[in-house]
């Protein structure tokens, strides 16, 4: 577990060990079968895992990274990816949805089980069933770096998530347990889920409501609360941005004084939540039809 957080040599060594992704698995999937996934070894297999997803995308070996990115460059290298805040066109999430996804192998093998489906399920169930703190915060972790990147591997992960695995409930427990930094972990999960622009629909409805009772009625005091904080803005925002929908079902939530209260707060050490909160007033008001509801 410590070696596994050693840098991006240190990670490479160890997903390159024959068997060793493997075993990590193996031994989560007995302990999830024999309805043990409170032990301490099975929480050392999570974080090694944990550690060993960060920056995937980016360091997978050159085998993996032709194979599953060669479609996508032939028919995506002269289009630019949209930023966290950029505007979002049709075109654009027409060409997101049509995104050619990595065919899944029947029986993965190392490196390739860090995103396959039979893991993201494995951490979706220990996020469900465990209620070690670190176990469930490893899991949400793993998912979320799986999930960070913008090319098709961390786009086949969300949706194996959100709709093949249907782990939108198991995440959104996670935003009421009163562990900060399992919370935190959560809300950046689905920030990172939010950015799909195929998944906003079925997210805005399972957790958007959750989302905003969560929200503090004004800046809190904690660096931890604060980034949460954040976080949920920025995932509100991805939301609501293009649908007029989501940001009525905000509004009807009794987010809009929440919002505003946080934005009003301009203290340098809360200014990342702030900032944040100002940015989604003003997708907000983007709404023309919902200006008289915003008023009233």
């Amino acid at each position: 577990r410590n070696m596994s957080s050693a840098g991006p040599e240190g990670r490479k060594k160890m997903r390159e060990c024959e068997g060793l992704i493997d075993s990590l698995v193996y031994y989560i999937q007995g302990a999830i079968a024999d309805h043990e996934p409170n032990d301490k070894a099975t929480e050392n297999c999570v974080c090694i895992l944990h550690n060993l997803s960060y920056q995937l995308e980016i360091e997978l070996p050159e085998s993996y990274a032709q194979s599953i990115y060669m479609q996508r460059r032939n028919i995506s290298k002269n289009d630019k990816t949209p930023g966290c805040f950029g505007t979002r066109s049709r075109k654009v999430k027409e060409k997101q949805q049509d995104t050619p996804l990595p065919e899944e192998k029947s029986n993965p093998k190392g490196v390739e089980s860090l995103w396959h489906s039979t893991l993201i399920r494995i951490y979706l169930s220990l996020i469900a069933k465990s209620t070690r703190n670190y176990t469930q915060e490893a899991s949400l972790g793993a998912l979320q770096n799986l999930t960070a990147g913008t090319g098709p591997m961390p786009l086949a992960v969300a949706r194996t998530v959100v709709q093949k695995a249907n782990g939108l409930p198991s995440i959104r427990a996670m935003l009421h347990v009163s562990h900060p930094a399992v919370k935190r972990t959560a809300v950046s999960l689905l920030r990172n889920l939010s950015r799909n622009a195929s998944l906003q629909n079925d997210i805005a409805r399972e957790v958007l409501p959750d989302l905003v009772s969560i929200l503090p009625e004004c800046v809190p005091g904690c660096d931890v609360a604060c980034e949460t904080t954040a976080s949920i803005c920025y995932t509100l925002f991805n939301l609501t941005q293009g649908s007029s929908h989501s940001a009525r079902l905000l509004l009807s939530a009794h987010g809009l004084p929440k919002v505003i209260a946080i934005s009003m707060n301009d203290s340098n050490m809360f200014s990342k939540a702030s900032r944040a909160a100002s940015v989604l007033l003003y997708s907000l008001w983007s709404h023309a039809d919902l200006h008289s509801a915003y008023k009233k």
